[in-house]
């Protein structure tokens, strides 16, 4: 790991989907110092929105920091498809989403700005924080995360 690399764990959720939104993120220096963010937004929006603005923000706030180096895990495979511009398991082009075309300019455009940023793919057990805080945010319990099967926990730990 890079000695300068920040790391974002974020999520959102809208209740109802769509609804409203609420936002979390885990933000993480290279010293260790950690930053909760958990907000509501005003906007109505779909899951995808929220999530895509967890992410903005959390960026935002880590640039605002200091941060150059970023690296930005999300669970949400849309997003992650979206600002790769690429499917993981293909060549082929993602069709945008028009709806949220701009937002996704926007965060590939505060993306460009870090010298080196990623965006990865994590599956929502392994970011159970940011999702509470993006439910908590709209006055949500965090949800229960189903045990994982121990043929699953022995892959994890193989990676």
């Amino acid at each position: 790991m890079s000695e300068s690399r920040w790391t974002i764990y974020c999520d959102g959720s809208a209740m109802p989907n769509p609804g409203r939104m609420g936002i979390g993120a885990v933000i993480t220096g290279p010293d260790g110092t950690r930053h909760a963010l958990s907000l509501a937004t005003h906007a109505i929006g779909c899951n995808n929105e929220a999530e895509l603005r967890a992410l903005t923000h959390a960026l935002e706030e880590a640039k605002a920091r200091g941060a150059t180096d970023i690296r930005a895990y999300s669970d949400n495979s849309v997003l992650v498809e979206q600002l790769g511009a690429k499917r993981a398991d293909s060549s082929a082009e993602v069709k945008p989403i028009a709806r949220l075309a701009t937002l996704f300019d926007n965060a590939r455009t505060l993306l460009d700005s870090f010298d080196h940023a990623s965006v990865e793919w994590i599956p929502r057990h392994r970011n159970a924080e940011a999702d509470a805080l993006a439910r908590a945010a709209l006055g949500a319990a965090p949800k229960r995360v189903a045990p994982i099967h121990k043929e699953h926990r022995r892959r994890e730990r193989r990676k």
